[in-house]
């Protein structure tokens, strides 16, 4: 299988003729401390010239930040927005994606740390606000999806959480979900697109992501979806993936091995 995506990655077209071109709106996912995959994500980026840009990993009030004058210079950036103080991979990655569409107008999606913890006791239908029912917040997941997101949440986080934990971190996820398509359609409506979003490949998949959330509040709104996978491994489903070697990196489960 990782062969077969890594040949398609290969043989596939320019991006004119790739559907990412008339896209409105153009999520393109990374794992997050992999090089390539922002290398990827700048080319693409130049390539579409968006009007907008929206970044999961920055708050609204960062992107304010973000402006003319110190938009080039990745130090005078990175500490503009505190970026080392985030706990996001290393703001050279990233930097590259901001200059790639010098003129775009920055926004950021991310759910602050106080009301992700807030949307643990209040819901999170209530914190995201009056448009839930639009976005399809409201709506419960299938059994099924249900199932294989508690499944992946349990993954995700080396099977170390409780059982009654899981069902929160899904909604959490659904949560970020439905704010960055929130935020993507907002910025398409200020800017007049096309919309390019940075986020991780589990926002960006088609089949529970951001996508989700954005066809029912805009199903007239056209969008693209890309997936960066490691060694041809990826999961959800895409418009296309794009194969790049897996960064070398610590287990990250490794803490919570018994002696």
């Amino acid at each position: 299988m990782k062969y077969l995506v890594l040949a398609l990655s290969l043989l596939a077209p320019p991006l004119a003729a790739q559907g990412a071109s008339d896209a409105r709106i153009v999520i393109l996912g990374e794992i997050h401390d992999n090089p390539s995959h922002h290398e990827t994500q700048a080319e693409w980026t130049a390539r579409i010239a968006p009007s907008a840009l929206v970044f999961e990993m920055l708050t609204p009030d960062q992107a304010e930040r973000v402006t003319p004058d110190i938009r080039g210079d990745a130090d005078a950036l990175g500490a503009a927005l505190d970026w080392a103080a985030s706990g996001w991979p290393d703001f050279t990655m990233y930097h590259p994606i901001f200059t790639a569409a010098p003129k775009a107008r920055v926004y950021g999606a991310a759910v602050p740390r106080e009301a992700a913890r807030a949307a643990f006791g209040s819901g999170v239908v209530q914190s995201f606000g009056p448009d839930a029912d639009t976005f399809g917040l409201s709506d419960p997941l299938p059994e099924a999806r249900l199932q294989a997101r508690l499944e992946f949440q349990a993954a995700a986080h080396c099977d170390a959480l409780p059982d009654s934990a899981l069902p929160k971190m899904v909604d959490l996820q659904r949560l970020r979900d439905a704010v960055l398509a929130r935020t993507a359609l907002q910025a398409l409506e200020e800017t007049g697109g096309p919309v390019v979003v940075i986020t991780g490949n589990g926002h960006a998949r088609a089949d529970w992501g951001v996508p989700v959330y954005l066809s029912a509040a805009r199903p007239d709104v056209s969008l693209f979806t890309l997936g960066q996978s490691e060694d041809g491994r990826i999961a959800g489903q895409f418009d296309k993936v794009i194969d790049a070697p897996a960064t070398p990196r610590d287990d990250p489960c490794a803490a919570f091995a018994k002696d």
